[in-house]
């Protein structure tokens, strides 16, 4: 068993460095200037000669002059960069466990960006979410205490303020993420597991992903990715090649709460419309239907409970009707749930989910008008709604 666990591992060895021999010599990279390293000490106690002998199929340029390649110096570059804008969060909550319900302290941690130089904090808002206290902890391992400024749970993204020295406060550059493809570079910079500004190496996997983080609220274009995020990675910053943030690292697919190779990231965007609206007035304004249940049929969404007095009622949608009948002197009440308008459109796209029907709306504002497509008694029908707050 020995001698054969020495083989199979003499043969990844010679296979590493068959592998990178193939590599070398199928592509030149041209660096101007560049040098051989010098050597170092040698392990026999000889002197060293002027320069490290050339690795195996080493052609001249490869290397800068401290003696890393392209792809190693844009990585370090990205780090001393952005590393400074990447914050720790600790988060310490009340958890109610035992036949008694006793409180129990519960400490959380996360990751975030320096948003400003007057102290905003962007995280997600998973990661403050029932926090009893919050604390910030900067690049130079000072804490301040941090307040909530505003959240959007159904985006999952959370603004916290701390009072901090502007000097000390190193803001995050903002990217865009609308030109993003598929198979690009991109470095994930958080807290994962409490080690505080760790980096790690990917490609963007996918786009447009949908990742539900509220029951019936779906985020969409989110982008999906193969660098390794942790538990704790959750709020910092995802980097294109050029050191700006194009999205948030927020969740993972893994049973065992570890990376698994699948990442998700909210992208830059989305925070750009909502991180505004939470620093103004702590929560985002959103346009408001009237309708508060839905039940699913196949043909979409069946309206089950109309706002007294709210927008869709006043425009003339109908939820189900109530039938009385009348047996001598007693009066009896049923509901007529099948009279009830099937919402099948908003604006000429199809809802056939609750996520459908939050999605268009989600991106609506109060007054916004919304045409309504209904399947009434059997005929399509459209509704115009105005919306309210």
């Amino acid at each position: 068993m020995r001698t054969g666990m020495l083989g199979v591992m003499a043969l990844i060895l010679v296979g590493a460095v068959v592998g990178w021999s193939l590599s070398a010599t199928t592509e030149t990279i041209s660096v101007a200037g560049a040098q051989p390293t010098p050597a170092g000490p040698r392990f026999d106690g000889t002197a060293p000669t002027e320069s490290a002998p050339p690795p195996i199929g080493y052609e001249p340029g490869w290397y800068d002059a401290s003696g890393m390649t392209p792809d190693e110096a844009v990585n370090v570059a990205i780090y001393e960069n952005v590393n400074r804008s990447v914050v720790n969060i600790n988060t310490l909550g009340l958890r109610s466990e035992g036949f008694f319900l006793l409180a129990t302290p519960e400490r959380g941690n996360g990751s975030g960006s320096v948003l400003d130089q007057q102290g905003h904090i962007l995280t997600n808002y998973h990661v403050v979410e029932g926090a009893r206290q919050v604390a910030v902890t900067l690049f130079d391992g000072e804490t301040y205490p941090a307040t909530l400024v505003g959240s959007d749970a159904v985006n999952d993204i959370a603004v916290l303020k701390i009072e901090a020295p502007v000097d000390d406060l190193y803001p995050t550059s903002l990217g865009d993420s609308e030109s993003l493809r598929v198979g690009m570079r991109v470095f994930a910079l958080g807290n994962p597991f409490g080690l505080d500004r760790t980096m790690s190496e990917g490609i963007i996997s996918s786009l447009n992903r949908s990742l539900e983080v509220q029951e019936n609220w779906i985020i969409q274009s989110i982008i999906q990715i193969d660098a390794s995020i942790n538990p704790g990675n959750s709020g910092g910053p995802l980097l294109d090649a050029h050191g700006q943030m194009i999205g948030m690292n927020t969740a993972i697919a893994s049973r065992v709460n570890q990376s698994a190779g699948i990442g998700f990231a909210i992208p830059i965007s989305l925070i750009h419309r909502v991180v505004p609206e939470l620093i103004e007035h702590g929560r985002v304004i959103r346009g408001n239907i009237g309708i508060s249940s839905v039940t699913i049929v196949d043909e979409g969404l069946r309206i089950a409970i109309l706002d007294e007095g709210g927008p869709a009622e006043r425009a003339g949608l109908r939820g189900p009707e109530v039938v009385r009948r009348r047996t001598g002197p007693l009066v009896f009440e049923s509901i007529d749930r099948a009279s009830a308008d099937i919402i099948v459109a908003v604006d000429g796209m199809p809802v056939a989910t609750v996520a459908d029907l939050q999605a268009i709306l989600g991106e609506k504002r109060p007054g916004d008008v919304v045409n309504v497509t209904v399947l009434r008694q059997g005929e399509i029908a459209e509704v115009a709604v105005e919306l309210g707050e």
